[in-house]
């Protein structure tokens, strides 16, 4: 679009309201009692003037500071149904299908339906917050460019109308008006303004800073949202929960099968009853007290040239005995003991038994965290695991469904082969259940089943829960609070004041504009002006404030 071109000859943007070089108000050149409006300087700001295609339309809906308030309102009522019931993370392994049904009834259920669950890691809850970015980085750049260019070039010497349509405004006639001038430059000066002069014409200016305290507090928002969001990328957060079996190894969380760790042994140790120091609190606590909690740890980098999903051969880079707060730390991440479980289900055995006589054959061993399929028992005995839950329950339909993956109740649905019974016969075995199942077209009343599993034994093992975690976010998230911060101070305690002193048709013309808190203005004015003959400006809207309510009192008295 063409630039509008001031007599000053300074060439300003389409949409501009006043000239950037000498204060005309371009527009309505003929009226000098409207008060400028100063926002932004009167620069012409991308969002309200070019909206052609689509760029500027997708430009001008983002700038607009309603939009980005509406975005976090949306954003704050959506975290607000994200605390109704604990995400996913904090249910351990429960199975969310169940567990929010279980806990929570029908509004768990549709909980859990609508993805609340894992509300703040969703896409659209992500998608929120990209927006958020966009608006405040659109909206930054739409006010601060122009207004840094506006500041930048503006002259010391101000149109007639610039300086009659500012808030403070006045003017004085006085003989010895350099002399007077010579004054005005020390007092501001002393007053920590920086004053510059052109043509006798002064302009005095501080806080100018402050300005940008908003724009900074944006910058300090968009780094803090990018910390937030880079933690749902692989490899800059983690922040999880892993079950190690005493003698076991597992994978590190966050570390694409990188590293394992792996649990030696758990150690929990107790207060000695009889020591005499801790006798009053062991018998306070009516019971044990625990005073230890450790697990023997050690860390494992896998094998980088092993084919993919092979574990390959471990190479141990740390060893630690991992107590509470005493983590282990490892390029970034921190191991932390967190909880333990103790004579945890591991293995359970079962043998096939003649119900008439007796006999056993064989014997099969299951490994709770993961049984096979099936079991040979050798001279025609085969078990089959059809069905395995580890945590087991009836759910809501009558039907046998698990809690979780975590062998607190295990229980299994064989199939059993004999050379008696080629078809197989189905049974129900849990922890002190046994039941015989009707095989295919066979009705429950006659099932009668020539053999059984029966349980002969089971292992057990300690286990130790370590918390994982890594944020190499941090320092982003803390640089993004400081910054956010510093604008909120910069734009808050401090006010950005200038004050112009100009020589007009033989008199001294006074104006002054600030950001904020008018009286300080007015305040500096009538100090600096102290004894040198110059009038005290007004606040010309104040006096329009004044004259507005005195004409509404005379026309409530006529009528």
């Amino acid at each position: 679009m063409d630039k509008i071109k001031c007599e000053c000859g300074h060439l300003n943007p389409h949409g501009t309201i006043i000239c950037e070089s000498c204060g005309k108000p371009l527009g309505n050149e003929n009226d000098d009692k409207t008060l400028l409006n100063m926002r932004y300087e009167g620069v012409a700001r991308r969002s309200q003037t070019y909206k052609s295609n689509i760029i500027d339309k997708i430009w001008m809906f983002f700038s607009s500071v309603k939009v980005g308030i509406w975005i976090i309102v949306i954003l704050l009522v959506a975290s607000i149904f994200g605390t109704i019931f604990p995400q996913q993370f904090y249910i351990g392994g429960e199975n969310p299908a169940v567990f929010y049904q279980e806990e929570y009834g029908t509004l768990g259920e549709l909980y859990y339906q609508l993805g609340f669950h894992n509300l703040y890691s969703s896409w659209w809850y992500m998608a929120l917050i990209a927006a958020l970015g966009v608006s405040l980085i659109i909206a930054s750049l739409d006010r601060a460019v122009p207004l840094y260019r506006a500041l930048k070039k503006q002259r010391i010497t101000r149109h007639q109308n610039f300086m009659k349509r500012q808030r403070v405004f006045g003017f004085s006639k006085i003989t010895n008006i350099d002399e007077q001038f010579d004054v005005l430059k020390a007092r501001l000066k002393a007053k920590k303004y920086n004053v510059r002069e052109e043509n006798g014409n002064l302009v005095a200016e501080k806080g100018r800073f402050s300005r940008w305290g908003p724009y900074v507090n944006h910058l300090g928002i968009i780094l803090f949202l990018v910390g937030c969001m880079l933690r749902y990328f692989p490899g800059f957060y983690v922040d999880e929960h892993v079950w190690v079996r005493e003698g076991e190894y597992t994978v590190v969380p966050g570390t694409n099968q990188e590293l394992y760790i792996g649990n030696e042994q758990f150690i929990i140790e107790f207060y000695d009853p009889d020591d005499e120091i801790f006798r009053d609190s062991i018998e306070r606590a009516e019971g044990t007290v625990v005073k230890t909690y450790q697990t023997n740890a050690v860390l494992y980098e896998a094998d980088p040239d092993a084919p993919v999903g092979v574990v390959g051969d471990l190479e141990e880079v740390a060893r630690s005995e991992i107590r509470v707060n005493e983590p282990l730390k490892y390029k970034g991440f921190n191991f932390y003991q967190l909880d333990y479980k103790m004579n945890e289900l591991q293995n359970m055995s079962f043998t096939v038994e003649n119900k008439e006589t007796g006999e056993r054959f064989g014997r099969l061993d299951i490994d709770l965290n993961d049984p096979e399929k099936v079991y040979d028992l050798g001279d025609g005995y085969t078990v089959t695991i059809i069905e395995y839950f580890p945590n087991y329950y009836l759910n809501s339909n009558n039907e046998p469904a698990t809690r979780s993956s975590i062998p607190d109740n295990p229980a299994f649905i064989f199939n059993t082969v004999t050379p008696l019974t080629p078809e197989g016969e189905r049974s129900f075995v849990g922890i002190m259940q046994n039941y015989e199942l009707p095989g295919t077209g066979q009705a429950v009343a006659d099932v009668d089943h020539e053999f059984k599993l029966s349980f002969i034994d089971v292992d057990m093992s300690n286990v130790t829960g370590l918390g994982v975690r890594k944020d190499l976010t941090l320092p982003l998230l803390i640089a993004g609070g400081t910054i956010f911060m510093i604008g909120l101070i910069q734009g808050s305690y401090w006010a950005h004041r200038r004050i112009w002193f100009q020589r007009m048709n033989g008199e001294v013309w006074i104006a002054g504009h600030t950001n904020k808190n008018w009286l300080t203005l007015r305040t500096d004015i009538k100090e600096v002006i102290k004894d040198t003959g110059l009038l005290e400006p007004v606040d010309q809207a104040e006096e329009k404030e004044k004259q507005d309510e005195i004409e509404n009192q005379k026309r409530n008295q006529e009528g």
